[in-house]
């Protein structure tokens, strides 16, 4: 807003500085007596009453013209919502950190997925696990968007699974099943899209059967909670993972 109507005069040609973080009105008069070394004009966004009354007092001493740039638009929103504000600072920080945790959790969800770095586990609020098209990597990415950093590991017959996994607690670690004639439609519907043909060991019901029963086995030996997902929209299995894990972090287990 300054520098839209420092515009206005001498093609905008000012310097503006910013002083972010005044809290104490006890800061008040050594910062005011900084600007008055400077043909200045205070434009400030001060919402706790002490600071701004310390400001514009201070400012009177040096004949420093202030304008208040927060209260026309607070005395507005006050009439339309019909409730005073919160009269908090910092708030607008609170919500761009809020942002910042969310990019976080998405960049994590990336770097962490499918298991490509076991690293992830340790570092992860949630561990998803269980058999290819379980949906883990949508389930992970809603979560981010929860500011949640979850990674999620595929459970292979051939490979063994991290160690890592029965590191942790059963809040933590989530286990995915689905029915098996459903994954066999799915899995034959990837194989279709990639160009493949659908009889492939990949989408077979032996094939199936046995990635199933190997994760059973497996989320019983991690003893993690286990979320069937048939028929399941993505936003309704991360419901009941985030119930599962705040009730898990609150009572500390």
């Amino acid at each position: 807003m300054v520098r839209a109507a420092a515009s206005q005069f001498n093609g905008g040609r000012v310097e503006i500085r910013r002083i972010s973080y005044v809290n104490d009105p006890e800061e008040i008069p050594e910062i005011v007596a900084e600007i008055s070394r400077y043909k200045s004009i205070i434009a400030y966004t001060l919402v706790l009453p002490e600071l701004k009354a310390a400001l514009v007092r201070e400012a009177e001493k040096y004949n420093i013209i202030t304008v208040d740039i927060m209260t026309p638009m607070l005395d507005a929103l006050t009439r339309l919502e019909g409730s005073p504000p919160k009269l908090e600072p910092g708030l607008v920080r609170k919500t761009d950190q809020e942002y910042f945790n969310k990019v976080e959790a998405i960049e994590f969800a990336v770097k962490y997925d499918d298991g490509k770095d076991p690293r992830g586990i340790l570092r992860a609020d949630l561990v998803v696990i269980g058999v290819s098209r379980t949906s883990k990597t949508p389930l992970c990415m809603y979560l981010a968007h929860k500011r949640i950093k979850a990674a999620n590991v595929p459970l292979v017959p051939e490979v063994a699974p991290p160690e890592e996994i029965f590191s942790l607690p059963p809040h933590r670690l989530i286990g995915l099943t689905i029915r098996p004639t459903l994954l066999n439609e799915i899995r034959q519907e990837r194989l279709k899209s990639l160009g493949l043909t659908s009889n492939a060991d990949y989408a077979s019901m032996d094939r199936i059967l046995k990635e199933l029963e190997y994760a059973e086995g497996i989320m019983k030996k991690a003893g993690c909670s286990v979320i069937d997902v048939t028929n399941k929209a993505v936003e309704e299995t991360a419901s009941k993972v985030l119930e599962i894990y705040y009730r898990g972090e609150r009572h500390g287990k």
